[in-house]
């Protein structure tokens, strides 16, 4: 009867130590796969000295928003700032985000952050600018731009 409890516990043990070194294994396994995924190199960047102006007349003329199968005018404006790259390495396919309210401090994209991108951002600061288009409904005063950001990768990423 002892020896049945020892050959017991033993297996038991070995099963533990198996379950250990495997979990072990597939922990490493999945570390260095993320390790040199591109998806994996995610970097910010910072946006400061955020501003706007009025489209050039080539750019803006006839911008038109869509709302409920209605056509709408559209004021088109360009937001430029400083972008800086922290990071030593090119950031690639930069989203922007934002928050841009009107002038009584209503949202003046509703449920829309993400406003643009930046194809490169190169390491240290430098110059951006996209464009938007805004329901000339909601445009009567000074835009307020906040919360500005940018997210891209350090390396390829397929599309």
């Amino acid at each position: 009867m002892g020896f049945r409890l020892s050959v017991t516990s033993a297996l038991k043990g070995v099963s533990a130590a198996i379950a250990i070194i495997s979990t072990t294994v597939l922990t490493t396994v999945l570390s260095a796969w993320l390790w040199i995924s591109p998806a994996a190199a995610l970097a910010s960047a910072e946006i400061s000295d955020v501003s706007y102006r009025d489209c050039p007349a080539e750019i803006g003329e006839g911008s038109v928003t869509s709302g409920g199968g209605i056509v709408r005018g559209a004021d088109c404006f360009l937001v430029y700032g400083t972008v800086t790259n922290k990071t030593g390495k090119p950031i690639v396919n930069a989203d922007v985000f934002g928050r841009i309210y009107d002038s009584t401090g209503n949202p003046v994209l509703q449920n829309r952050t993400r406003l643009g991108s930046i194809d490169e951002i190169p390491p240290g600061a430098s110059e951006f600018s996209i464009r938007i288009t805004v329901p000339d409904t909601q445009t009567g005063g000074d835009l307020q731009l906040k919360q500005f950001k940018a997210s891209g990768f350090t390396g390829k990423v397929r599309r």
